[in-house]
């Protein structure tokens, strides 16, 4: 059985609709461990060891945030800078190699705005390639993201409809 990680960074996800569902949706799925990043580490002080012993007995890393300013949540990014250290996951170290990297990214946009011709004028696959770049860098397999937009006009059955897709996602269901 693959063993998931998935690091949820939402820096208010108590009070979040769509990352706190999913988090629920996939509490207690056999072979994944779930992280708030942000109630584990408030100082923002990351325990850089446990994070990697914690990657170390995973095969499969998933990170889920919210896209903020088309990028993930500040503290991911520092958990990502601090982790995946040099001499560890690269330039020598191969703690990583082999296992898989994705992402599960909500955005308040509509998923129109997420297009060539689009309001942005770029896909989500296209700001969201530095995830991809980093797991082909530390010879990590790279999945295609889970991607939910348009929260404003998202109703409860939506929501929960998804929630389920993103529980199969997780839970390595075939199909995705």
């Amino acid at each position: 059985m693959t063993k998931t990680l998935v690091v949820v960074a939402h820096p208010g996800l108590s009070n979040s609709r769509v990352n706190a569902t999913w988090f629920k949706a996939i509490t207690g799925l056999p072979g994944v461990t779930v992280i708030d990043l942000y109630s584990r580490y408030p100082d923002g002080k990351i325990d850089i060891a446990e994070e990697q012993r914690l990657i170390e007995a995973h095969d499969r890393i998933v990170l889920q945030f919210p896209m903020q300013w088309y990028n993930c949540t500040a503290l991911l990014k520092q958990w990502i800078d601090d982790v995946f250290a040099d001499g560890w996951a690269y330039g020598g170290g191969r703690a990583v190699a082999g296992k898989t990297l994705s992402i599960a990214v909500s955005t308040f946009s509509k998923a129109s705005d997420y297009q060539k011709g689009g309001r942005y004028g770029r896909t989500l696959e296209e700001l969201t390639s530095p995830f991809e770049v980093l797991a082909f860098r530390v010879d990590m397999r790279y999945l295609p993201g889970f991607f939910l937009s348009g929260l404003e006009r998202l109703t409860d059955v939506q929501l929960i409809e998804n929630a389920e897709r993103y529980r199969q996602y997780i839970g390595n269901t075939p199909g995705y």
